[in-house]
């Protein structure tokens, strides 16, 4: 198989080709699964894609399996509780980030029917276009952050390079 250029020296059982061979550039369905990917990306400004990877399942865990719902309603015993999570980034400002979004994707949820109806709804937007959109609805979500997660789940291109077996299938 063809790799991108990022991965094509890592090992088959990395994380790293594991994250590109089975979900970089695939689009993602459900809602929590769209805050969870959200929320890595937001944790991983100011680090290693490889810090996050390694810590993915921890944040899955300290974060509610990503449940929105449950996240929306983190109290202050809550933030503690993830400030004190060494398996995760613990960073005050990220943490809080990830309980507002989730209550702000809830009022999307109302108001759209879905989170993924909302990303569908402007889908056609120029990353330009999507970075505004961000920083206008959630914390935390800078040109970068709003680039690598729309990349993430296929919403804008660049995920593969041309020459990658997956470009095709993402594309």
């Amino acid at each position: 198989m063809s790799y991108c250029q990022f991965c094509q020296h890592e090992p088959a059982d990395s994380l790293h080709r594991i994250y590109h061979d089975t979900q970089y550039g695939f689009e993602l369905v459900d809602d929590n699964a769209l805050f969870g990917r959200l929320l890595l990306e937001i944790n991983q400004a100011g680090l290693s894609w490889s810090t996050i990877l390694k810590k993915s399942d921890n944040f899955y865990n300290a974060y509610d399996g990503f449940v929105i719902a449950k996240v929306a309603a983190y109290d202050d015993v809550d933030r503690q509780r993830l400030m004190n999570d060494a398996g995760i980034v613990r960073n005050r400002l990220k943490i809080n980030a990830a309980i507002v979004n989730a209550n702000r994707i809830i009022e999307i949820q109302q108001q759209h029917g879905s989170f993924k109806s909302w990303l569908d709804k402007h889908r056609h937007y120029t990353k330009a276009e999507w970075t505004k959109l961000f920083k206008k609805t959630f914390l935390f979500t800078g040109g970068e952050i709003v680039n690598e997660f729309l990349m993430s789940i296929g919403y804008l291109e660049g995920a593969h390079d041309i020459g990658c077996e997956l470009y095709v299938k993402t594309a």
